[in-house]
């Protein structure tokens, strides 16, 4: 999927924001400044308001939301220095609750979520490139942004 620009990161955020369901992940993974953050801001912001304030969860490592219909959970895993730190931060009690905004998956190794949407993120010339693979309750569902 072309992201031609920031609006485009951010409109696929709100598709993915409308089929994501408790017990589920939204995995990002991609370089520093690919759009991670951008994505999981849209995301949150069409399940709580369009005014939350979505700061990055880098420091935190998470923040957490309640939104209409789902709780979401916004996970920093840049600074984990193991998977198990995972469960130390609440990842998996998360997903008990609600939902999961994950950057940085790649922290968890094989201790990833088994119902997650994996979305890569590149960067292609001066916009983006998006590759989504579904995982567990994901499969068969078309996300169109």
């Amino acid at each position: 999927m072309i992201l031609a620009d920031e609006m485009a990161t951010a409109r696929l955020g709100e598709a993915i924001a409308r089929e994501l369901k408790a017990g589920e992940a939204v995995c990002l993974s991609g370089p520093l400044g690919a759009g991670k953050s951008t994505l999981a801001r849209a995301l949150i912001r069409a399940l709580t308001t369009p005014e939350e304030d979505v700061p990055s969860p880098t420091f935190t490592l998470v923040q957490f939301y309640e939104g209409a219909r789902l709780k979401v959970a916004h996970f920093d895993l840049y600074r984990l220095a193991s998977a198990e730190e995972a469960y130390e931060i609440g990842l998996y009690e998360a997903l008990d609750d609600g939902a999961a905004v994950i950057e940085w998956p790649e922290r968890l190794a094989a201790s990833l979520p088994l119902d997650r949407l994996d979305v890569e993120i590149s960067l292609d010339g001066a916009g983006r490139r998006a590759r989504l693979t579904a995982f567990g309750a994901w499969k068969g569902r078309r996300i169109e942004p």
